[in-house]
């Protein structure tokens, strides 16, 4: 199967990346710790930046923009993916199985969602949805409650309230990237 992704230089995206048969490995505080150190490691090799981001047990929302001339998240989706892969688990720990010949780590999904956001009422859905799934997924009753995600920092730059999302915003009712 062909997959057709959007690519757009200095686009700004939506994307869902979820762990190898949604293997809860992300409770793990080391392993948050890995994550960070992943995004920046590729992040100073490959710049882009991130607005929005929560990492819940088996999967990872975020919206990056990307450089101006720079349409390239695939490979930095394939760094910060196996930064972390290697980081956290020996090859000895790590299940493979082979595809086409290559051995694979299966930490993480081989497939990700990818959504090229259109305009600043679809990134600020996109944004409502991160901060408001940990909500969701009966983790926390608030967004704020939730020590992995942008939420305390886009409160600080004015985006939310501090008690935003103490019911379902409207704005994500019919949005589902799981």
């Amino acid at each position: 199967m062909e997959y057709r992704r959007a690519w757009c230089a200095g686009g700004w995206y939506f994307f869902t990346v979820v762990t190898y048969k949604r293997q809860p490995i992300l409770t793990v505080p080391e392993n948050i710790s890995r994550l960070r150190r992943a995004f920046h490691h590729v992040k100073q090799k490959r710049p882009f930046g991130i607005d929005g981001i929560v990492v819940l047990p088996d999967h990872v929302h975020c919206v990056w923009r990307l450089p101006e001339e720079d349409r390239d998240f695939a490979t930095r989706w394939r760094l910060i993916k196996h930064f972390f892969s290697r980081a956290c688990f020996s090859l000895e720990e790590t299940q493979s199985h082979s595809r086409k010949g290559k051995q694979e780590r299966t930490v993480w999904q081989r497939r990700y969602w990818e959504h090229l956001i259109r305009n600043e009422e679809d990134w600020r859905r996109h944004m409502d949805y991160i901060h408001y799934n940990p909500v969701r997924h009966k983790l926390v009753a608030r967004p704020c409650d939730w020590p992995h995600s942008s939420f305390q920092k886009v409160v600080k730059q004015g985006l939310y309230e501090w008690d935003w999302g103490s019911s379902e915003p409207e704005t994500i009712e019919e949005m589902d990237f799981e």
